[in-house]
C-alpha cells in the first residue's frame, strides 16, 4: 500500500470514529449536563493513557512549558463543554459543519500570534469559510439556536488550543502533548462537574467509556494519517466527516439536514481546502526560492 493510500485509510478510520463520538454524545441527550459528561469522558480517557505516562518517565517540566500546558487545557476544556452542549441541542450535520471553522480560525491566529503572513489567498479563503457559516446559520431568516452559537464559540477555542499545541512541538514530543493534554482539561472541568454533579448510570458510563476510547482511537489514526500523506490529500477525506454526520443523524436520530447546511458546509470545506492545498504548494516551492 502506498504511503497516501495510507493515509486515505487511516483518515477515513479518523471520520467514523470522530462521527461515532459525536453520535454517543448525541444519543446521550440532554439529561445529563455537558460538563459532567464531558469531564467523564476526559477522565476515562485520561486512565487509558496510563501506559503513555508510564512510558515518558520524566513527568516533571519547566515552568514556562508547564504553563503553556495549562493554558491549553484550560482552552481546550471550556471548548469540549461547548460543544458537549451543542452535540445535545442541533443536528450532528450541524455540529459538524460549524466545527471545520476551527482551521479557518487557527489560518487567522496564526498570522496573529506565530507571525505568519496573512496572504491575499488565505484572506479569501477566511472570508468565504466565515460566509459558509452564516449560511449554516442563517441569521435573519431563522431564530439562531444556542446550540449553533456554543459551537462556533467553541470552534476559535479548538484553535487556539491547535496553535499552543504547534508552539509545544518545539519542545515536546507529540504523545506528551496528547498526554497533558488529557491531564488539564479533566482538571479544568473537574470543579465545574462538580458543581452539577449527579450520580451516572452505568448505561452513561458505559457509553461515556466508549465516547473515551473513540475519541482516543481517533487522535492516533488521525496522527497516523498525518504522517503517511500529505495533509492535501487527508484533508478532503477529512471532510467525509460531514457526510457520515448527515448519514447517522437521518438514520438513528432522524434529523432531516436542510440544504444550507450543506451549501454552508460546502463553502466552508473548500475554504479550508483551498488553504491546505496553497499552503502545501508554498512549503515545497519553499527551499527552491530560498537563499
Amino acid at each position: 500500500m502506498t504511503s497516501n493510500l495510507q493515509g486515505i485509510f487511516w483518515m477515513m478510520a479518523t471520520g467514523i470514529l470522530f462521527v461515532a463520538v459525536t453520535g454517543i454524545v448525541r444519543h446521550l441527550g440532554t439529561d445529563m449536563s455537558p460538563v459532567q459528561a464531558a469531564f467523564i469522558r476526559y477522565l476515562f480517557g485520561l486512565i487509558l493513557l496510563i501506559p503513555v505516562f508510564i512510558r515518558m518517565g520524566e513527568l516533571l517540566r519547566p515552568p514556562k512549558v508547564l504553563g503553556l500546558h495549562a493554558a491549553r487545557g484550560i482552552i481546550h476544556g471550556i471548548g469540549v463543554m461547548l460543544w458537549f452542549y451543542a452535540m445535545a441541542r442541533i443536528p450532528i450535520a450541524e455540529v459538524t459543519a460549524l466545527g471545520f471553522t476551527a482551521p479557518i480560525f487557527t489560518t487567522v491566529g496564526a498570522a496573529l500570534f506565530l507571525g505568519e503572513r496573512l496572504h491575499f489567498y488565505r484572506i479569501g479563503a477566511v472570508l468565504m469559510g466565515f460566509g459558509g457559516a452564516i449560511v449554516v446559520l442563517q441569521p435573519g431568516f431563522q431564530a439562531i439556536n444556542i446550540g449553533s452559537v456554543a459551537q462556533l464559540t467553541a470552534a476559535p477555542l479548538f484553535a487556539c488550543s491547535f496553535l499552543i499545541a504547534k508552539r509545544l512541538t518545539n519542545v515536546e514530543s507529540s504523545t506528551a502533548i496528547v498526554a497533558y493534554l488529557s491531564v488539564f482539561v479533566t482538571l479544568t472541568l473537574l470543579v465545574p462537574a462538580l458543581i452539577v454533579w449527579r450520580t451516572p448510570t452505568l448505561v452513561e458510563l458505559a457509553w461515556l467509556f466508549a465516547t473515551a476510547a473513540c475519541a482516543t482511537a481517533g487522535h492516533y489514526t488521525l496522527t497516523q494519517a498525518f504522517r503517511a500523506a500529505d495533509i492535501t490529500v487527508t484533508q478532503p477525506i477529512q471532510f467525509l466527516q460531514l457526510v457520515w454526520a448527515t448519514i447517522l443523524g437521518l438514520l438513528l436520530f432522524d434529523e432531516q439536514p436542510e440544504v444550507w447546511t450543506w451549501v454552508g458546509g460546502g463553502m466552508i470545506v473548500a475554504s479550508v481546502t483551498f488553504i491546505a492545498h496553497r499552503e502545501s504548494r508554498r512549503r515545497k516551492a519553499a527551499p527552491a526560492t530560498s537563499d
